[in-house]
């Protein structure tokens, strides 16, 4: 377990605060997370890696020369913002642009796949890839829906090693690709972790049994065996990577492959060694010759005893990628010509904030806005393990923290908003940012698009009636679905959100004042939340798991639910004039 912590909520930013600290000659920190402190040839594609924290190495450690050029922290096993993403992008690009490259998951793909978009309406070619190496987390025909593990190492390592050599934007992509489509990893593991302040782990498994096919979220395995000796530990690795070789590998007599023994936080480095003499041994029984092969914790899961197993077909395009030299805190190759140091500059300095106009009345608006937020906050607060827990059923367990980190980072940005005079739709403008930013995973993103929706409905300057409220909740709803692309029934927040704004705005348009049409709207979504108990998950980490979540509620689905029920009393009849 995480034995020292100081709040939860502050681990991640904390933990990247020292890392930077502890490694000022490979990395400097920046907002969003870390960048090579070294300075970048001008014109060399940057490769900006990422995710939630938790998993070190990944993602700061594997920040220098020869691998990233930068790496964007999220919140703990939480993706960071698209914000956090841009940030970071745009201190390591240099002008030969940017592949942003991270693990197959939702928030990452959603977070990443925006700061795309962001950097390149502003001007820089950007490039995105999700890895996909997880053999457990999906069949072969659906490859695409795959997770990311310890593959990520091969695929960041050869992508970055592709960009220091002067390849351009597109080569760089395909060599990241080249090197994904030929990676394959599988895991397992004899405990699950423990989030910090948690005092339980996410999941458990019973004496004598060992979790097949897991994730590095803490999520439970796909199976559970007797617990192995070494030897069939390593047996059981070898022959299930083996037995799916990616296209372009008839047989695994006469390859070479990049090799990962993989330990996740509690398997240490004596044991993997003995558990990489039979790998090593069932691999040249199989005539696959193992090239650099890296045995320990390269992509963890905070505490977890487990182990995985990756396997890269290289190439000869790939090989001289993977053995190429490299220089970061966590994993060093070779010798690299040591860089100049980057040294920023200290005169740039942040115009005083300011906010648009508003009228008297949205002022007012706002500061019910923010009294809101202060009771959403405190909901959140109150339930966080609840909602961990729950979520830990069968995917994460980081929903608690996420929520807690978002709402607080929404109150804080609205309090600063109304200390400067700004109306309703202003204030829940910037809320929205800060959720989505502190917050990072799906479901920061998801917050974000609701609370910056409902902003929009409210405006700077009237009282908002019932029907305009409705209307700002519809299109929150319609805003979530279209981001997140889930649909009711696939529980998740959906669930909730869609018969909430239906119900809210058919007792907005039979003439009920807003007070009466929210109770009636709560009281569905509670319904509504209650009801994702019964349903199996096809959206998200908890896919993989669905039969486990089978009983439970969704976390999202509940946590809305608990939030819009607390509010009413402290926004609805200031709203409007009855």
């Amino acid at each position: 377990m995480t034995r020292l912590s100081n709040d939860p909520a502050a681990f991640a930013d904390e933990a990247l605060e020292g890392f930077a600290a502890a490694h000022p000659r490979r990395v400097r920190q920046v907002p969003g997370g870390v960048v090579r402190a070294t300075r970048t040839p001008p014109g060399q594609v940057a490769v900006v890696v990422g995710g939630g924290s938790g998993h070190y190495p990944a993602f700061s450690g594997l920040v220098g020369q020869g691998l990233a050029h930068g790496a964007a922290v999220g919140n703990v096993f939480a993706s960071p913002s698209a914000h956090q993403v841009c940030q970071v992008a745009r201190a390591a690009e240099t002008g030969g642009g940017v592949l942003l490259a991270y693990g197959n998951y939702a928030g990452d793909v959603l977070h990443f796949g925006q700061a795309a978009g962001q950097l390149i309406a502003e001007g820089v070619p950007t490039r995105t890839l999700g890895v996909t190496d997880d053999m457990s987390s999906a069949s072969p025909d659906e490859a695409h829906k795959r997770r990311g593990v310890a593959g990520d190492l091969v695929v960041f390592k050869t992508a970055s090693a592709a960009a220091e050599a002067g390849l351009p934007l597109d080569e760089v992509t395909r060599i990241a690709e080249l090197a994904n489509a030929r990676t394959r990893s599988f895991g397992v593991a004899f405990s699950g972790c423990t989030l910090p302040g948690a005092d339980r782990p996410l999941f458990s498994v019973p004496e004598g049994r060992m979790a097949v096919g897991l994730g590095i979220h803490g999520e439970p395995g796909m199976g559970e065996q007797p617990v192995p000796t070494a030897d069939e530990a390593a047996g059981l690795l070898v022959s299930t990577v083996l037995g799916e070789l990616p296209e372009g590998v008839g047989s695994p007599r006469g390859e070479r492959a990049a090799v990962i023994l993989n330990g996740l936080g509690s398997v240490k480095y004596e044991e993997l060694f003995v558990v990489y003499r039979r790998v090593a041994q069932l691999l040249a029984e199989a005539g696959v010759e193992a090239v650099d092969p890296e045995v320990g914790e390269l992509v963890t899961s905070f505490d977890m005893a487990g182990v995985s197993l990756t396997l890269c077909w290289l190439t000869d395009e790939l090989e001289p990628l993977w053995t190429a030299p490299a220089d970061a805190p966590a994993y060093r190759k070779g010798t690299v010509d040591a860089a100049e140091l980057f040294v920023p500059d200290p005169s740039a300095e942040t115009a005083e904030e300011t906010v648009p106009p508003a009228t008297d009345v949205s002022r007012e608006v706002a500061r019910t806005a923010l009294a809101a937020l202060r009771v959403l906050k405190e909901t959140v607060d109150v339930h966080a393990e609840e909602l961990g827990r729950i979520d830990a059923v069968a995917g994460d367990g980081d929903h608690g923290i996420g929520m807690q980190r978002g709402s607080t980072g929404a109150y804080e940005a609205a309090a600063r908003a109304e200390a400067l005079g700004a109306g309703a739709e202003t204030l829940l403008h910037r809320a929205a940012d800060a959720w989505a930013d502190r917050a990072g995973g799906t479901s920061g993103a998801l917050w974000g698009v609701m609370l910056r929706a409902l902003g929009t409905a409210l405006g700077d300057t009237e009282r908002p009636t019932a029907p305009v409220v409705a209307a700002g909740v519809a299109r929150a709803a319609a805003g979530v679905m279209e981001l997140g692309k889930a649909e009711v029934g696939d529980k998740t927040m959906v669930d909730v959100l869609v018969p909430f704004s239906y119900a809210l705005t058919a007792a907005a348009e039979a003439g009920q004042p807003l007070a009466t049409a929210w109770d009636t709207a709560a009281h569905s979504a509670t319904a509504a939340a209650e009801d994702t108990a019964g349903l199996l998950p096809r959206m998200g980490r908890a896919r993989p798991h669905a039969e486990k979540s089978l009983g439970t509620p969704d976390a999202g689905a509940h946590s809305l639910a608990l939030i819009v029920r607390a509010v009413h009393g402290v926004f609805v009849p200031t709203l409007e004039n009855h």
